[in-house]
């Protein structure tokens, strides 16, 4: 009767005796492969044999204060320290980038990495990101001599770089950028024949570059930009024939560019902006033939562009030349080199009538920029695929095509069937000037040039008119040189009466129509696609606050120039702010005073203002600050600091009461309106709200004079 289910309970046992016979088999060929695993990772990756370098990596650990995380104390470095590379037994390589400290090492953090002396095998030490505030020690250059790479990025390392760091024969790589470096640049560092990458930008180094530099023969990245270096730039450097990446952008080079650069022939970008370099642009550059990027904007350069110089510079893509003072016509070259996508001749004074553009399929993603010029003539045919386009600035004539593209930019032209352009006077008297017809905006009566049958009667008009102006000249003479004589016999008792500031207006006033806005004035005309690669399109990252003007954002322009951008929204804003400011700046001009570097007003519905950026921020945030990211304490400025910015405030306002003409009234004078500088010198901001006093400023000229009543 049982005999199934005894049968059944057998074939279940032995199920299970057959089950854990494969568990316990797997078992057994998984520990076999692991050991084999092991002794094969023992065989590549040895443990750290030497008990020397096992003590020096434990002092590293504590003096940089390290987590057990990233460095767990009673395990073997060469194995599960991070960022720890080992050869053979020893220790060749340190990478500690972005790690983080414990709570007690991020009280007092220093550059306290003497333990690295007793590795002498080292050949990488990378601590980018990793906050090592100190100077770079002397010993590093005779204690590190297996040393290949160097990479200290963002360390905010302070003091001169030590002349010894030429000593490291080995030195492959050497990255010092984003630290308060000072000093000049030692010579020494051009014994390192084995060097090819160098980027020391972003730093407070002075003087001039070493000739030395001149030594380098396998240097294939030169980056100094951002600094305050001087003097000329070397025409040694143009013997690096390895160089590929070139930037000495930011500094204050000056005289002009050496002809010997054009032999670096495998040079991939060059970028001198943000200078004081001066003369023409050397025809010699056609030598670059690999060259890519050539970004020479911001300096002093004049003169015609080379006829024979971008015809053999095939591989261009972009080229940026804004900002100085080139003449005469573009070279027709420009327009069908096959691999050109981005152009920036703006805030120059070329001149010509251009060509039909011609591109290729890379036109899709083009961006040219021609504002600010003197090109007249009918426009050119514009593709569609550009992806965008800015003419404004210059004389051109005659009308938009409806096929022109949609992101273009055509104001302040004399065109026929655009809104913004220039005055009938100012494009007439320009065409005449070159003895052009201009088209009187599509009306009849268009200007003609002078022509020599009415010469005779023009000329005796032109006497006519000269004799009764010179006449009214002498009268308004006379009463000039009276009115400054009782102006000075008056001074005494007008200087005791003061200026009579009445009350101040609720609101300023834009400037008149009839008296345009200054725009070469204001610095350069930003697009509004570099407004958006500045921001990382307004990213929150780069926001800092919202203000009564406007949005303010933090941005890295292309030459690496920091800058705050203000982003004015004209729907909850009024358009007269931003005019106001804008007349301000194309007017006044102090040292005490935010400096307005440019702008960009493309947008009907957002104007954007682009200023210096200031290290220090606004005396609100200035006046106490954390000693560091990690401690709540706070530090206080001392009373030295406290009384220059009194002062800095004291002469912006100053300037503002009493030199300008009529004198102005800031109204809205607040520690978050006084900016500070690197240097902790006062840039007052907050210019939206500025307008000119009321009251007896305000009184008719002669009747202040004279002091007649009204």
């Amino acid at each position: 009767m049982n005999v199934r289910p005894n049968q059944d309970a057998q074939i279940v046992f032995v199920e299970m005796v057959n089950r854990r016979s494969r568990v316990a088999a797997f078992g057994l060929l998984l520990v076999v492969l692991l050991l084999l695993v092991e002794s094969t990772f023992e065989q590549t990756q040895p443990r750290l044999s030497s008990t020397a370098e096992f003590t020096a990596l434990l002092k590293l650990r504590s003096s940089l204060g390290l987590r057990s995380k990233e460095w767990p104390k009673k395990s073997d470095p060469c194995w599960f320290w991070r960022g720890v590379q080992c050869r053979n037994g020893r220790v060749v390589g340190i990478d500690i980038s972005g790690f983080r400290r414990t709570r007690l090492g991020s009280r007092n953090p220093e550059f306290a990495v003497d333990a690295l002396a007793n590795l002498t095998l080292l050949e990488s030490f990378n601590a980018s990101k990793f906050l090592l505030p100190g100077s770079i020690p002397d010993w590093f250059g005779e204690r590190l001599s297996s040393l290949k790479v160097l990479d200290l990025r963002s360390c905010s390392i302070i003091g001169p770089i030590p002349s010894s760091l030429g000593n490291l024969s080995n030195l492959n790589a050497l990255f010092l950028s984003y630290n308060n470096l000072t000093g000049i640049i030692p010579s020494s560092l051009g014994q390192l024949s084995h060097l090819s990458v160098l980027d020391l930008s972003q730093n407070r180094f002075t003087g001039p570059i070493p000739s030395s530099f001149g030594s380098f023969r396998n240097l294939s990245v030169l980056n100094i930009s951002v600094n305050f270096l001087s003097d000329t730039i070397p025409p040694g450097i143009g013997t690096i024939s390895s160089l590929q990446y070139l930037n000495l952008s930011g500094n204050s080079l000056s005289s002009s560019i050496p002809a010997q650069l054009g032999d670096l022939d495998n040079l991939v970008e060059l970028d001198l902006s943000f200078n004081s370099l001066s003369g023409s642009l050397p025809a010699d550059l056609r030598g670059l033939k690999n060259l890519q990027k050539m970004v020479i904007r911001k300096n002093s350069l004049a003169g015609s562009l080379p006829g024979n110089l971008f015809p053999a510079l095939s591989q261009l893509q972009l080229v940026v030349l804004n900002q100085n003072a080139f003449t005469g016509n573009l070279p027709d070259v420009l327009w069908t080199m096959p691999n050109l996508s981005f152009l920036d001749v703006s805030g120059n004074n070329f001149t010509g009538v251009l060509p039909n553009f011609s591109f290729n399929a890379n036109a899709m993603a083009s961006v040219f920029n021609l504002s600010q010029n003197m090109f007249y003539g009918g426009l050119p045919s514009l593709p569609r695929r550009f992806s965008f386009i800015d003419m404004s600035g210059n004389y051109f004539e005659g009308k938009v095509r409806d096929y022109a593209p949609s992101n273009a930019s055509f104001g302040m032209n004399c065109l026929q069937n655009v809104s913004n352009q220039r005055t009938l006077e100012v494009c007439a008297s320009f065409y005449a000037e070159k003895g052009l017809t201009f088209d009187n905006f599509g009306q009849p009566n268009s200007t003609q040039p002078t022509t020599n049958g009415t010469s005779g009667k023009s000329n005796k008009k032109w006497i006519i008119l000269a004799g009764v102006l010179g006449g009214l000249g002498l009268i308004l003479f006379l009463v000039l040189v009276l009115v400054l004589f009782l102006c000075c016999r008056r001074k005494g008792v007008t200087s005791q009466r003061g200026n009579g500031v009445g009350p101040v207006p609720a609101g300023g006033s834009p400037p008149p129509p009839g008296m345009p806005i200054n725009f070469s004035s204001l610095g350069e005309a930003f697009t509004y696609q570099q407004i958006l690669q500045a921001t990382g399109d307004f990213s929150d990252v780069n926001f800092i606050k919202h203000g009564h003007s406007g949005d303010l954002y933090w941005g890295i322009l292309e030459g690496g120039v920091r800058v705050v951008i203000k982003r004015i929204d004209l729907s909850s804003i009024k358009k007269e702010a931003y005019l106001l400011e804008l007349d301000f700046f194309s007017k006044v001009s102090h040292t005490r005073f935010v400096p307005l570097l440019g702008q960009c007003l493309e947008n009907d519905n957002e104007k954007f203002l682009v200023y210096k950026y200031m290290p220090n921020g606004d005396l609100s945030n200035s006046l106490f600050r954390k000693t560091n990211l990690e401690d709540d304490g706070l530090q206080s400025l001392d009373w030295i600091t406290r009384l220059k910015i009194a002062i800095g405030a004291a002469e912006a306002l100053s300037h503002l009461h009493h030199e300008c003409n009529p004198p102005l009234v800031h109204r809205d004078v607040q520690a978050s309106s006084i900016l500070l500088d690197d240097k902790f010198e006062v840039r007052l901001g907050s210019l939206s709200e500025v307008c000119s006093q009321e009251g007896d400023t305000h009184q008719n000229v002669i009747t202040r004079f004279l002091r007649l009543p009204q």
